[in-house]
């Protein structure tokens, strides 16, 4: 029998192990964290493609507590249909390998514009100000191993998105490094080819 407990601490775990133990029964147990930590938030950066990491980055960095106006991104970015979708499907794509729990909110969301809700006319995008500094610490993680790859002579893979990688020995071990990250995941389209849907504004 395995159970999954989700937002239980180990040691709650351990105790429910020794609970069964008492009455001879196996049980073995995973404990599941919900939420964005550091590691997670850096996976799923790494994970976008080039023109839904530099959205990402700008609501990040950018934004007032995790809020940024659709029009400032769309004047810097341009259609926001491709970036938006490609930030939605990589939490399902996480789900699916297992990098975070199935309930995982979507870290970057759409505020719509209350005053024409049947428009579908996106306003902003927002991040929750408590995970703001987590995907701050994920993009300074991200920065300093672009440089250490550069110091060694590597370069990133082309505009847009690269395939470029680089082993890196660091004290927890040899780490298998994205040099800038950006690389087209298998189940996302060229972003140039996802047009507004009619009526919609992203």
């Amino acid at each position: 029998m395995e159970i999954i407990i989700k937002g239980a601490s180990e040691e709650f775990a351990e105790k429910l192990v020794a609970l069964a133990a008492q009455h001879h029964a196996e049980l073995t147990i995973s404990t599941v964290h919900p939420g964005w930590s550091v590691d997670r938030a850096e996976r799923y950066l790494r994970d976008l493609t080039a023109g839904a990491r530099r959205m990402a980055e700008m609501v990040i960095v950018d934004g007032d507590d995790g809020y940024l106006n659709a029009d400032h991104l769309r004047h810097r970015i341009g259609k926001l249909n491709g970036p938006a979708n490609a930030l939605a499907r990589a939490v399902d794509r996480g789900v699916r390998k297992g990098w975070w729990p199935e309930d995982t909110p979507a870290p970057i969301t759409p505020v719509s514009n209350p005053d024409n809700p049947s428009w579908h006319e996106n306003i902003a995008y927002r991040m929750d100000q408590e995970i703001v500094p987590i995907f701050r610490e994920a993009l300074t993680r991200i920065t300093a191993g672009k440089r250490a790859a550069e110091a060694m002579g590597f370069t990133p893979g082309g505009t847009g998105k690269t395939y470029s990688h680089v082993l890196i020995d660091t004290p927890e071990g040899v780490n298998l490094l994205d040099i800038d990250g950006g690389s087209l995941p298998d189940d996302d389209q060229d972003e140039e080819d996802e047009e507004d849907e009619e009526g919609q504004q992203p």
